[in-house]
């Protein structure tokens, strides 16, 4: 007996019941539209963007190629779609664990945590967002320059209070480049299929982050401590 491809999905994705279900409008289309965006994560990450078709969504979202059309006008607006949800999921919770510390060093180590753990716990979307979102087109790209500068912020706030010493060997472009090469470090554990794995770079990620702004010295006490 085939498998329900909707069975796997958390309960808010999960499959609606036929016929005269009874459901408010607008509860029926808000599930099917997360449906489709579950279901595009899981078709991208099992066969690339480029290779996902509008019929490898709608078959892992376990709805039809009419209802698909009802919510987007192709596969690149529904990737879109995901894209958003998944950036605006991460900033919420990195925000909130930067948020529950007092100081600088200990709020980029927690939101650091943070990020890890939420990619880890959901490689389709860690994929989507992190690998495939460079590859999906121009309109992507252009959301995920902006969804990278919203992160800055964090660690602009690593200059404050600062020696000159300190401040004067950090460029313009610092917070840039370290968000960059994060980025860097975590699409490679995914591409190779070690998105479990992510966790175990949080060490390094700390170390490489705070080391600008605090010293190697003190950046690796706290990295390991």
């Amino acid at each position: 007996m085939a498998s329900d491809p909707a069975a796997e999905y958390p309960p808010e994705l999960s499959r609606l019941p036929p016929g005269r279900h009874g459901l408010p409008r607008d509860f029926v289309v808000h599930n099917q539209r997360e449906r489709l965006i579950a279901g595009l994560a899981e078709a991208v990450a099992e066969k690339g963007y480029g290779g996902t078709t509008i019929a490898d969504v709608t078959r892992h979202a376990a709805v039809s190629r009419r209802t698909f059309y009802e919510h987007f006008d192709g596969k690149d607006e529904c990737f879109v779609a995901a894209f958003d949800t998944v950036t605006e999921q991460l900033r919420e919770r990195v925000d909130a664990a930067y948020e529950a510390e007092d100081d600088w060093p200990a709020q980029i180590i927690a939101a650091i945590e943070e990020m890890l753990a939420f990619l880890a716990s959901e490689p389709n979307l860690a994929r989507l967002a992190i690998v495939e979102a460079l590859v999906a087109g121009p309109v992507v790209v252009e959301r995920y320059d902006a969804a990278v500068q919203t992160f800055l912020p964090y660690l602009r706030a690593g200059r404050e209070g600062r020696p000159k010493a300190v401040l004067d060997h950090l460029s313009d472009s610092t917070e840039e480049a370290l968000v960059g090469g994060m980025v860097s470090l975590i699409s490679r554990r995914i591409v190779a299929g070690q998105t479990d794995e992510l966790e175990a770079l949080g060490p390094d990620l700390v170390e490489f982050t705070l080391a600008p702004y605090l010293g190697n010295e003190e950046a690796a006490q706290l990295a390991r401590g």
